[in-house]
């Protein structure tokens, strides 16, 4: 009776990078050189992330501030939340 040969490369398709879930990774640990195919992402058309954490942090402020005018006047309050909605648009736009 032979003995089954145990693999110790997987068996992969002709181009492994479509079926590694992580071909970057796999080829990293393997020390293999591969041509992955990435999807080159536009930089300049991302948000600063860090002016909008600070919008954020803004309007969730005035937002508070809105609710907690609720109870005492609601034309107030509705005025300052809307206020927020128009933060909330600006924030979407950094």
């Amino acid at each position: 009776m032979a003995k089954k040969q145990l693999l110790t490369e997987p068996v992969l398709p002709k181009d492994s990078n479509d079926s590694i879930i992580n071909p970057e990774l796999y080829h990293a640990i393997k020390g293999t050189n591969s041509k992955i195919h990435t999807k080159a992402k536009n930089f300049d058309k991302m948000p600063d992330q860090k002016w909008h954490q600070i919008i954020s942090f803004i309007k969730s402020g005035v937002r508070i501030v809105g609710y907690a005018i609720i109870p005492f006047d609601l034309v107030a309050a509705a005025i300052v939340l809307i206020f927020s909605e128009v933060i909330g648009i600006i924030e979407e736009l950094v």
